[in-house]
C-alpha cells in the first residue's frame, strides 16, 4: 500500500469533507468563545487564590494560573513549556481537524469528539500564547479531595477523549 492509498477512504464511505467538517468546527468555535467569555468574567469576579464557595462541600469558583497541563504537569515555568506546549497542542488540533475531514458521514460521535477537543486545545493555546498560563477557575472537591481547578476548555477536551474511548471501544468490539 502506498502513502496516498492509506488515506483514502474505503470504497463505500463518503468522506465528511470540507463542509461537513466546517459545521463540526462552528462547535469548536463556540466552545472557545464560551471558554474565553467564562475564563473573562472569572478574571473580572475573582482575585488570584480567591475561593468563592458555590455548593458548600463540594463546588467553589475559585482563580488558579496553570502554567502546565492537566494537574499542573511541566508546570516549572520554562519558556519552552509556553510555547512547546501552544504547539504541540497546535499540531493535535490541526491532524484532528485533518482527520475530522477524513471522518465518513455517519461517525458522528468521532466528529464530536475530534470537535470537542480542538475547541478545547484552541481555547487554552489562547491562553498559554496570550498570558503565558491558562486561567482556571472552577473547583469541584469532596472533604479534602480536590479535584485539580479546570476551566471549560478542559471540560471539552475530558468529554471528547471520552467519547472517542467510549464509542471507539465499542467501535471496536463491534468489529470484531
Amino acid at each position: 500500500m502506498t502513502g496516498s492509498e492509506q488515506w483514502q477512504r474505503p470504497p463505500g464511505r463518503d468522506a465528511l469533507g470540507l463542509a461537513g467538517a466546517l459545521r463540526w468546527l462552528s462547535l469548536s468555535a463556540l466552545i472557545v468563545v464560551l471558554d474565553q467569555l467564562t475564563k473573562w468574567y472569572a478574571v473580572q469576579q475573582l482575585a488570584y487564590g480567591e475561593r468563592i464557595p458555590v455548593i458548600a462541600g463540594c463546588f467553589d469558583w475559585t482563580m488558579a494560573h496553570n502554567t502546565g497541563v492537566a494537574f499542573s504537569m511541566f508546570a516549572d515555568g520554562e519558556v519552552w513549556t509556553r510555547w512547546g506546549l501552544s504547539g504541540f497542542a497546535l499540531l493535535v488540533s490541526a491532524g484532528f481537524a485533518i482527520a475530522l475531514a477524513r471522518l465518513g458521514r455517519n461517525e458522528r460521535f468521532s466528529a464530536l469528539a475530534f470537535a470537542l477537543v480542538i475547541g478545547g486545545a484552541v481555547g487554552n493555546i489562547i491562553d498559554r500564547v496570550r498570558l503565558g498560563y491558562v486561567i482556571d477557575f472552577i473547583l469541584w472537591y469532596w472533604r479534602e479531595w480536590h479535584w485539580p481547578a479546570f476551566n471549560i476548555a478542559d471540560s471539552a477536551i475530558v468529554c471528547g477523549a471520552a467519547v472517542l474511548i467510549l464509542f471507539g471501544w465499542r467501535d471496536t468490539k463491534r468489529a470484531l
